[in-house]
């Protein structure tokens, strides 16, 4: 499997007990990239889980529990920085792209650190300037066809 750029929001449904459908895809979805060791993440990705999973889960994670998960993504999967020129390109993926800030810099991250792609469910499928957009959560995607 290539290197796989992970969104936050697969992070999050692992724990989203209101949605068992999602959070068993994305169990899935984290147990394949761990296993392939293609998951990468972006530091936005692990302040956003914090921030997501401590404040609007139900039932919140406490923050003993939110460090210790933030932790073993650590162990298992690469953490890109964010960085200067990630901020640049994805105020360029805002303009050039209509894409909403957040969403540029997950962008951005992917492709300036050459990830080909991104699972999220916040982008429409198809290819943006090299970086392959895809939704796990989506009916016609199966985790077995990217091993």
């Amino acid at each position: 499997m290539p290197p796989v750029l992970v969104d936050t929001n697969i992070l999050v449904y692992m724990f989203d007990q209101n949605d068992p459908a999602r959070q068993d895809r994305a169990i899935r979805v984290v147990r394949e990239l761990e296993q392939s060791a293609s998951g990468r993440l972006s530091v936005q990705c692990l302040a956003e889980f914090c921030a997501v999973a401590t404040r609007q889960l139900r039932p919140v994670l406490t923050p003993d529990q939110a460090l210790a998960q933030v932790e073993r993504f650590m162990r298992v999967f690469p953490v890109y920085p964010l960085t200067s020129m990630i901020v640049l390109e994805a105020i360029r993926g805002v303009r050039d792209h209509k894409l909403s800030y957040y969403d540029a810099q997950i962008w951005a991250a992917a492709r300036l650190n050459q990830i080909p792609i991104v699972f999220s469910e916040d982008f429409h499928h198809g290819v943006l300037e090299g970086v392959r957009l895809v939704n796990p959560f989506s009916a016609d995607f199966k985790i077995e066809e990217w091993r």
